[in-house]
């Protein structure tokens, strides 16, 4: 079953838009609150090896330490969705960075667990006002033919931070011993925050922001800056044009939500949002030392073996950026949700048929295979579904309501996280490793199914054009009827 949005090429070239070296700046800069967003995600695996003596963890409070990021993180992208709207892209990316600082300071000072679960809190709100707002300002300054790769360039910088959180964990742990630095393995953090703020301060606002405030001038400018000579007037006629329709509707707000065409493009960005939480990723990124010590691995193999975890991760995100200039992001998504749930069925049956114990040692045959599994998993969701999750939500919402739309179905995302990474601890407690994996495998099954009933094609186009597509699509179409092949667009 296809799902296509076409257009008339005479609405624009897009196959020969360039990407100016400024648009590339732009993205490394902001992208830096990808890269926190990963470290901050990714350093509390190791640290939870270390800490748990000092702050006297148990199984609940493992696991409330490390979900109540994420519960922050939901509200965060719930709050920056809406203001985005209204104070741009660039401030509020701006004011995230100032608030990953104070959390990053916070939990590497705090005395105990309430202290360090509530600058995990205040950090989840950066973490999640970043996974909203940075996606859609690069969105809405690239190129449309250059824009999945650019996008994704934030799922490579999150799985870098993580990667970055595990090598920085391994090398306090190898060189001063991480009982005594975990606290460093947190305060790292505020460097590439403290970068981002300067960085931030000399960007630019993304065009299509500029011209939802009625600043076309400045929008122009954005795109003379961003885009080659031949290109700008076409593009800013059609954000013109997009405005234009939109005006009589005036700002944005939630009760648009009503809307029936718009209500569906919102659960489906919902759905698109959840499925990839829904695989269970961050119970390996979050807790694969914790997996692999209890399969018999010592906590310094565990924590040196998670380091695999982030390399894979970045290597397989590498993949997915050279797939989207290549493929669409239907096949893409397929590919990564059917990839992770034979992957979740491998390591359950490992788990399930090979012994924990061989002549009364661990047998680390089997934990190398459950290694091996993750590493599996993470090449399918790194390597196609996260990156294309990202993009996907970044595209498929109307200018007027992307903040809000994208804040809610991150907060959805991050909410999903919180409910997972949360009940891991006890679910591992109750069903064992083995129940854990096939849970979120039958789980996976019923996403591949919501993938292939609606997940659209959207390479190539503007986001005018995928707004048009999708106005007309939902308006005409039974709520009962699979997205089909689009209408061409007038030019």
């Amino acid at each position: 079953m296809e799902n296509y949005i076409t257009t008339n090429p005479a609405s624009g070239p897009n196959s020969r838009t360039k990407t100016e070296p400024f648009v590339k700046v732009i993205v490394i800069i902001s992208t830096l609150g990808g890269l926190l967003f990963g470290y901050d995600t990714g350093v509390i695996s190791g640290a939870l090896l270390f800490m748990g003596e000092e702050l006297h963890l148990t199984p609940f409070t493992t696991g409330l330490v490390t979900s109540s990021l994420l519960f922050g993180a939901a509200f965060g992208a719930l709050l920056a969705g809406h203001m985005a709207d209204a104070a741009g892209r660039k401030r509020i990316i701006l004011f995230l960075a100032v608030i990953f600082a104070i959390g990053a300071v916070g939990t590497a000072l705090a005395p105990d667990v309430t202290w360090m679960v509530v600058f995990r809190l205040v950090l989840g709100v950066a973490v999640g006002g970043a996974a909203a707002t940075v996606p859609v300002y690069i969105a809405e300054i690239a190129p449309a033919n250059r824009r999945g790769q650019l996008v994704t360039l934030q799922e490579l910088m999150i799985v870098s931070g993580q990667m970055l959180a595990y090598i920085s964990n391994a090398t306090f742990n190898e060189i001063w011993g991480g009982a005594t630095t975990w606290r460093w393995m947190l305060a790292l953090a505020t460097v590439p925050a403290v970068l981002l703020w300067f960085g931030m301060m000399f960007m630019p606002d993304s065009p299509r922001w500029y011209a939802m405030k009625g600043r076309f001038a400045e929008a122009r400018r954005v795109l003379e800056r961003t885009r080659a000579k031949e290109d700008v007037e076409w593009e800013m006629t059609e954000i013109e044009e997009t405005i234009e329709e939109n005006r009589h509707l005036g700002k944005g707000r939630v009760r648009d939500l009503a809307t029936p065409w718009l209500m569906r493009l919102f659960l489906l960005g919902i759905g698109i949002a959840v499925i990839q939480q829904l695989t269970g990723v961050n119970t390996i990124m979050y807790y694969a030392p914790t997996v692999l010590t209890a399969t018999g691995l010592s906590a310094d193999a565990a924590l040196f073996a998670t380091i695999a975890n982030g390399v894979i991760s970045v290597l397989m995100t590498f993949v997915g950026i050279w797939l989207l200039g290549k493929i669409g992001r239907r096949p893409i998504v397929l590919i990564g949700q059917i990839g992770c749930t034979s992957c979740l069925f491998f390591l359950g049956a490992v788990c399930v048929l090979m012994p924990e114990t061989v002549a009364g040692a661990p047998n680390l045959l089997r934990s190398y295979l459950v290694l091996a599994g993750m590493l599996m998993f993470l090449s399918f969701q790194q390597g196609a579904l996260s990156p294309v999750t990202w993009l996907l939500l970044s595209e498929i919402f109307p200018t007027r309501l992307r903040g809000i739309c994208m804040g809610a179905a991150v907060f959805a995302m991050w909410i999903a996280n919180f409910l997972i990474s949360l009940s891991f601890p006890m679910l591992l407690a109750s069903v064992g490793l083995a129940g854990a994996y096939f849970t979120f495998a039958v789980i996976g099954i019923a996403g591949s199914l919501f993938v292939i009933r609606c997940i659209p094609e959207t390479r190539g186009r503007s986001l005018e054009q995928i707004e048009h597509f999708f106005r007309e699509r939902y308006q005409t179409e039974p709520a009962t009827r699979p997205l089909s092949t689009g209408q061409k667009r007038k030019a």
